[in-house]
C-alpha cells in the first residue's frame, strides 16, 4: 500500500497535470483565436493598401500600379496572393504571385462588409482569404462594382502557433516541476509529525522507549495521548492478571497439599485412598495446565522483539545443571539475529518445555535449531537421540495430559502447553517427526 506522502504527491500531481493541461488548452485556444483575428486584420490592411494603390483611366477601367504595395505580390508562390474581380465575375487584375495557383475565392454576399474564410487552393495549400466588395466611381457619375480578394497561406500562421505551443509547453513544464518540488517540500513538512509518530512507535517496539513522548499538532496529539494510555493500560492489566493467577495458584496449593497428605496417611481405607489420589492428581494436572495456558500473553503490539538465542542460552544453562548426571551433549544452531515477536515468558515456556522433554528422553544428545524460513516464518526444531515417537502416537502425545511413558513425569502437561501456545495463542504449526539423531524432532513454525 502506498504511503500517505506518495498518495498525496500522486494526487497533487494528477490535479496539477489536469489543471496545467486545461490551462494550456485555454491559452492555446486564446492564442489561436487572437492569431486568426490578427491574420484577418492583416489581410484587411492589404486590401486597403490595394484600394489605395488602385486608380482608374479615362475609359473608366480600374488600373493597378506596376509596383505593388507589398513586394510579396510580385513574387510567385510567395504565400500572399490578390485578385480583383468586376461585378460580372471578370478578372480585372491578379498579382504576379498567383502564377500557377488557382484560388477558389468565395462569392461576396454583402458589399462593403469584409468576408473572411478558410479555403484550399489548387496546389493543396490551406489558406485564409478575405474579400471586400466596393463601389468605385471610375468617372463622374459612373460607378462600378469591384471585389478585392487577398489570400495568405496558413504556413506562417502554423509556424507562429507551433512556436507558441513549444514555448507554452516549456514554461508550463517548468512551472509543473517547480510546483511539484514545492508540493513535495510542503507535504514532507506537513507529514513530519506522522513520520515522528512512526519513528517513536518503532523505538517502542525495539525497547528504546516505553511510550510516545514528543509534542504533536492537535490533529494527532489526541491519538498519541490515547496510544500512551493504551500502552500503560495494557501493561497494567497484564500485570494484574498475572498477579491474580499467581495468587490463585498459591491459594490452591494449600488445599491440594492437605488432600495429598490425607491420601498418604492411613486414616482412609485403601480403596478410598486410591480413588482420592487419582482425583487429586488429575486436579493438580488440570490446575497446572490451565494456569500455564492462562498466563500465555500472545503477540503484543508496541513491544520489543525478543532475541531467541539469549533466551535459549539461559534455558540451556539451567538444564545443564538439572541434568548434570546424564552428561548431555547439547548442540545449538541459532542465528543471533533471529527475533521472536511476542512475550518473553511465552518463549521461555515454549522452549523450556521442548528442551526439557528432549533432555528427559535423550540418551546423550539434543539439538536445538532456530532460523527464519524463506517465508519469513520463525522455525524452532528440538531433537534428541532417544527412542523416538511412533507416527500413530504423535497426535496422542500432543493431547492434554497424555504421557508417552508413565515413568517420565510431567510430559503430558508440557506438550499440551506447547500446543496451546503454538496453535491457539500464536496461530502457528506444531508437528513431530523423526530426527537424524535417531529420536524425536519437534518442529514449531510461527508466523513473523
Amino acid at each position: 500500500m502506498l504511503s500517505l506522502n506518495v498518495r498525496l504527491l500522486l494526487a497533487a500531481s494528477i490535479v496539477l497535470a489536469a489543471f496545467l493541461s486545461l490551462t494550456g488548452l485555454a491559452l492555446d485556444k486564446a492564442f489561436t483565436d487572437s492569431s486568426i483575428v490578427a491574420v484577418r486584420e492583416r489581410l484587411l490592411t492589404e486590401i486597403y493598401s490595394l484600394l489605395a494603390a488602385a486608380d482608374s483611366d479615362d475609359a473608366g477601367s480600374l488600373i493597378m500600379p506596376a509596383r505593388h504595395p507589398d513586394a510579396r505580390f510580385s513574387t510567385p508562390a510567395s504565400g500572399l496572393y490578390a485578385e480583383i474581380f468586376s461585378d460580372g465575375g471578370k478578372i480585372i487584375w491578379r498579382s504576379e504571385s498567383m502564377l500557377g495557383v488557382e484560388i477558389p475565392f468565395p462569392v461576396i454576399k454583402v458589399k462593403g462588409e469584409p468576408q473572411f474564410e478558410e479555403i484550399v487552393a489548387s496546389n493543396g495549400q490551406e489558406m485564409y482569404t478575405l474579400g471586400l466588395g466596393v463601389m468605385w466611381e471610375v468617372a463622374p457619375f459612373i460607378v462600378k462594382g469591384f471585389t478585392f480578394y487577398v489570400a495568405e497561406t496558413k504556413e506562417h500562421f502554423e509556424k507562429e502557433r507551433m512556436r507558441f505551443r513549444k514555448s507554452l509547453a516549456t514554461w508550463l513544464g517548468a512551472v509543473a516541476v517547480a510546483l511539484l518540488l514545492v508540493q513535495a517540500v510542503i507535504l514532507r513538512w506537513g507529514l513530519a509529525p506522522l513520520r515522528k509518530v512512526a519513528h517513536e512507535v518503532a523505538e517502542i517496539e525495539t525497547g528504546q522507549k516505553k511510550e510516545l513522548t514528543s509534542n504533536y499538532p492537535k490533529e494527532i496529539a489526541y491519538l498519541a495521548t490515547n496510544m500512551n494510555a493504551l500502552i500503560r493500560s495494557s501493561n497494567s492489566q497484564l500485570k494484574r492478571y498475572r498477579n491474580a493467577l499467581g495468587d490463585l495458584a498459591h491459594s490452591l496449593k494449600t488445599p491440594l497439599a492437605v488432600l495429598r497428605n490425607l491420601v498418604e496417611s492411613d486414616q482412609l481405607p485403601t480403596e478410598a485412598r486410591k480413588t482420592l489420589s487419582d482425583q487429586v492428581e488429575g486436579l493438580n494436572k488440570t490446575i497446572e495446565y490451565q494456569l500455564q495456558k492462562a498466563v500465555a500473553s500472545g503477540r503484543k503490539v508496541l513491544t520489543a522483539p525478543i532475541s531467541v538465542s539469549k533466551v535459549a542460552q539461559k534455558l540451556l544453562n539451567s538444564f545443564m545443571k538439572v541434568y548434570v548426571d546424564k552428561n548431555i551433549e547439547f548442540q545449538m544452531n541459532i542465528d543471533p539475529s533471529v527475533k521472536f515477536i511476542g512475550d518473553e515468558g511465552d518463549l521461555m515456556e515454549l522452549l523450556g518445555n521442548l528442551m526439557d522433554n528432549a533432555c528427559k528422553w535423550c540418551r546423550r544428545k539434543t539439538r536445538i535449531s532456530v532460523y527464519s524460513s524463506d517465508d519469513k516464518e520463525l522455525v524452532i526444531q528440538v531433537e534428541d537421540d532417544g527412542p523416538g515417537i511412533a507416527s500413530e502416537e504423535c497426535e496422542r502425545i500432543l493431547k492434554r495430559g497424555v504421557r508417552g511413558d508413565s515413568q517420565v513425569e510431567g510430559h503430558g502437561i508440557g506438550m499440551a502447553v506447547v500446543r496451546n501456545l503454538v496453535e491457539d495463542v500464536y496461530q502457528g504449526k506444531l508437528s513431530i517427526e523423526t530426527s537424524e539423531l535417531g529420536g524425536a524432532k519437534v518442529i514449531v513454525v510461527l508466523a513473523r
